[in-house]
This record gives C-alpha cells, structure tokens and sequence, in this order.
C-alpha cells in the first residue's frame, strides 16, 4: 500500500476507524505497522498532526507514535524528548481537539516519560520534569488546565501498569520511584485545585469547568489506587482493601480539611461528579491503620463518621444510582478497616447507626434495586454482627436493636416482592441464584442477632403460607396466578429457614436456640410431606432447589461430622 500522500493516510485512517470492510480493515492494519517500521514514520505523523482533516488522522499519529516510543530497542534520547515537546506544544496551541485525540497523545507522553524515568543527561533526569511542564498548563485557559490534569493522571496510570512482556523488577523500580519522589506532590496539586474550584461560585452550566473537575477528581483517584507496595492487588477482591498510603503523606491525611474537602464537593457537585468524589472517599476510608497512632486513628474515624452522618441527613444525592453504589461501598470500607469497638467509641455512633439501619431497611424495602449495591450494605451488617462477641467496650453497639429490623425488612420485602413480580411478569430475584445465595450467606450472620424474634417471625409467616398454600390447593380454587403467588413465597421461606439454621454457631448456640431452629425445621419437613402427597400438581423447581439449598444448610449445622456440641434437634426427626 503507498503511502506517500496526506489523502493516502486519510483513506487509511477512514478504513481503520470507521470502515466496515473487514478486507480493507485487515489491509489497513498491515499498512500501518508498515508505516510504523519505515524511516519517514515521524515526518508521516507530523504531517497528518499539522495538515489532517479530521481528528482520525491525529488519533492514527498518535497510535503510531505510542507504539514507535513502546519498541524494546527505544530511540535516541533526543528523538524521545523532541517528540515529547512536540506534543506539549501541540496540545498547548490546540487545546479543543477531540478528547479522544488529547488523551491518545497524552498517553505518548506518559509512555515516554515511564520508560524513560532513570535516563540522565549532564547529571540531569532528563524526563522528570513533566510537573514543572504541567504548571505551565495550569496558569493558561480552562482547556489548558484540563490538559495539565489529565497529563498528570495519564502519567500515574501509566507508572501504575504492569507490562507483563517486559522485566517487572525494572518497572517495579520505576514505580517505586516515581512514588516516593512526584505522587505526593501530584495529589497535593490536585487538592489546591479542588479547593480552589470550591472558594469561588461554581459555574455548573460551563461544561469546561465541569471537564476541569471530573479531571481533577480522577487524577486524586488515580493517586489513590495506586499500586504502592507493589502487590498488584485483585481488583475484584473489592471487600478486601487496604489503601497502603507510604508515611511520607500522613500530614495530608491527618488535617481534617483533607476529608472535609471531598464531603464539601460530594454535596455541592452534580451526580457525574458526585460520585467521583464518592469513589475518593472510598479510598480515604480504606486508608491502611498504621498510618495512624490510636489517638489520631480515633480522630479519622470521627471525621469519617461526621461525614456519613451529613449524607444520610441529607440524602438527595443518593437517588442517583453512582452515588447510592460508591456510598454502599464507603459503608463497607468502614467496617472493613475499623473495629466495632472503635466504631461505638465515636460521639455520633448511636445516631449515625440508627441512620444507617433507617438507609438499609429502606434500600431492602425497594427489592428492585442493584443488588451489586445491596451486597455491600449486607456485608456491612455481617460484619458488624460478627464483630460482637469480640467487643470489650462498655459503650453500646446497638445491633441487638437494629439487627432484626434488618432481618425483617430483607424477610417481608422479599414476600412481598412475589406477587408484584407475578403479576407484572418481571424478572425474578429467584432465578438469580447465585445472587440469591450470596445475599442469604451474608443475611445468615445478621439473623442469628436476637434470634428470637426472627424466629417468631418466620414461625408466623410460614404456618400463614403453608395454610393458604394448602387452601388453593383444594379442588375447586383453580386461581393458578394465586397459587404461583403462594409457591414463590413458600420458595422464599423455605430459603431463609435454611438460611437461619445455617448461620447457627457452635460456640454461641444455646438449647433456646435449637428449639427455635427445631420449630422452623419441622415446618419445611411438614411442606416436604405436603409436596409429596400433592404430586405431580404440587410440583415446583423453585420450591424443590430452596428445599435442597436448605436440606444442605441443616445436613452442615446438625448431621455433619464435626459438630462440637451435642444437639436435640437431630433427634427430633
């Protein structure tokens, strides 16, 4: 394919970008590492940079250039620094290209500065001065300053990756350095530039000053997930993290207006940019304990707490679905990294706890809502409920009041849910089992807080259930609606007496309690009987897979052998 012509480049960039021909795309991929590998590849990038028609032509430079600097045998230092100055005049005298196009270039630089981090030249780090080139940036325009930013977050993303084809210990060095000697400095500089969106108006009609913020916010988070022991941690294991903030940022952490800067901007921005604010908070509340002495820790914690305690009374962000996920996720982190017997030691406890149960029973009672969010409230309330019998303070935790409301709202939500799904042929929660098991696994733990009442509870809705089961199934009630109505319900019960059975701990049971979960047992064994007389009419998967799921929880808690103490329950049978 020649390529010699700006318009010959153009046909490509059109095949590569936007065509549909899979013939001329496939074409158009083997002109472009040809482009890559010729000798005029720099002078063809500079020409579609200054003379391409449309913002593709910019986006192929840019491909071309990202993958000449990434070659294992690299360019000449000099070559390596024009092309890095090119690019910050470029961005710096036509700030308004396509965001697609800034970020691709940016990406060049941050490529460029990593890989070029330890190259000295007359006893200077040659790349490192990539924060002075940004403060150039921020004294021009509003785009100017976005450009700046996102400069800096493209370059702590880079330093952050692992590029598994090439030496790790080389860039674990790289991002080590990079570290402990231009992170701190970058997220104090994303923080004076927050506060300063702060003291003045905010303009959330000028959409530039809207990009400005979101970049700003993204850059903080990018500082905050980075990756600083180098334990490349699952991102996936969410519930599991600890931020590892090195020493050196403890004067950040430890000034109160550190946090109340992003509470401040969680309730003064839009939801887009709420929530990163959100997501910044998660991380801060993640923050690895050592950071702190006991005394400082308490004081974090307090301010941590103040600040879920304005949310919550003012909680009309929380209607936008980012915000409400990052707010659940914020929730967890807290328990996660903090001990109940410092969460009780704070002034606020007893009414920030009653406002979290108030926001929990609320978001069981909306069924419909993600369950992605829901996970962490619940694993927030596991853990607390754990966390009891460990608890040597005298201050009270209160979850022996709030726990069974939890129970309760999650029990009777979910029966009610079954009608409104039948009627309205929605999805059923059901069929998502492995959501279902999950939410139940982590309900166990909370219902066995008060167990009497929950006990109650389920002893009154199921005789109800199974009564009125029994009725429809008599000859002349042929409401089929009514009966798969009942059928779902009785699914639900049986589940969660499964689930309550399940959650039974040797070292804190009592005979109470085992009658209580003989008294629950004997009624799904009762439903079993019922079922197998009524065959085939009274054949149903859902209600079979909750017998099986709860057949698998009594075998665990009451025929299994390792059971430490003796119980009636296995002989009631």
């Amino acid at each position: 394919v020649s390529l010699h012509s700006l318009a010959e480049l153009e046909v490509l960039c059109t095949h590569l970008y936007v065509g549909t021909d899979l013939t001329q795309r496939i074409e158009a991929e083997k002109a472009l590492l040809e482009l890559i590998d010729s000798p005029e590849c720099l002078s063809k990038c500079q020409l579609l940079l200054e003379q391409g028609t449309t913002s593709y032509a910019q986006l192929l430079a840019a491909t071309c250039l990202s993958k000449l600097v990434s070659r294992v045998s690299p360019l000449p230092v000099e070559q390596r620094m024009d092309i890095r100055n090119y690019i910050l005049n470029y961005v710096a005298s036509q700030p308004k290209l396509a965001p697609f196009v800034i970020q691709a270039l940016i990406q060049v630089i941050a490529k460029i500065t990593k890989l070029g981090w330890f190259e000295v030249q007359k006893e200077q780090f040659v790349f490192r001065e990539i924060i002075a080139d940004v403060k150039k940036f921020l004294q021009g325009t509003v785009e100017h300053c976005v450009i700046g930013v996102i400069i800096l977050s493209e370059l702590t993303e880079e330093m952050n990756l692992v590029d598994y084809s090439r030496p790790s210990a080389k860039y674990r060095k790289i991002a080590t350095s990079f570290r402990d000697t231009s992170l701190k400095d970058i997220l104090v500089l994303a923080c004076s530039l927050l506060k300063e969106v702060l003291a003045k108006p905010l303009n959330l009609q000028d959409q530039c000053q809207q990009n400005l913020v979101m970049q700003v916010l993204k850059l903080v988070l990018n500082c905050l997930n980075f990756d600083f022991i180098g334990s490349s941690a699952d991102e996936s294991a969410d519930d599991l993290c600890t931020v590892q903030i090195p020493t050196t940022w403890r004067t950040i952490f430890l000034e109160p207006e550190t946090l109340d800067l992003f509470f401040n901007l969680y309730h003064s921005l839009p939801p887009l940019l709420s929530q990163l604010a959100l997501s910044c908070l998660v991380q801060f509340a993640s923050t690895r304990r050592s950071l702190f002495n006991s005394p400082e820790r308490a004081k974090y914690l307090g301010n941590l707490i103040k600040g879920v305690k304005r949310i919550l009374e003012n909680p009309q962000g929380l209607s936008d679905p980012g915000n409400y996920h990052e707010f659940c996720r914020f929730l967890a982190r807290l328990k996660t990294n903090y001990q109940l017997g410092e969460l009780v030691m704070v002034k606020e406890y007893p009414e920030v706890i009653r406002l979290i149960a108030n926001f929990t029973i609320t978001s069981l009672q909306h069924w419909e809502v993600a369950p992605n969010s829901v996970h962490y409230l619940l694993t927030l309330w596991q853990r607390m409920v754990a966390s009891v019998p460990f608890v040597k303070s005298t201050e009270p935790h209160l979850l022996d009041t709030y726990a069974p409301e939890i129970t309760k709202a999650f029990i009777t939500s979910r029966l009610e849910s079954v009608a409104i799904v039948v009627r309205d042929h929605l999805d059923d929660p059901l069929d998502d089992t492995a959501t279902v098991f999950q939410q139940l696994e982590q309900l166990c733990t909370v219902s066995r807080c008060e167990y009497e009442k929950t006990c109650a509870l389920l002893v009154q809705l199921f005789d109800q259930n199974a009564q009125n089961y029994q009725n429809l199934l008599h000859p002349s009630s042929g409401v089929t609606v009514d009966i798969t109505i009942q059928e779902g319900r009785l699914a639900w019960l049986v589940y969660l007496v499964g689930t309550v059975v399940g959650g039974r701990l040797t070292y804190t049971s009592t005979d109470e309690h085992d009658a209580m979960d003989g008294e629950l047992s004997c009624r799904v064994f009762q439903l079993i009987s019922l079922m197998d007389t009524g065959l085939p009419r009274c054949s149903n998967e859902k209600i079979e897979l909750a017998i099986l799921w709860f057949l698998d929880q009594f075998r665990k808690t009451y025929v299994g052998d390792q059971l430490q103490r003796t119980s009636k329950v296995g002989f009631y049978y």
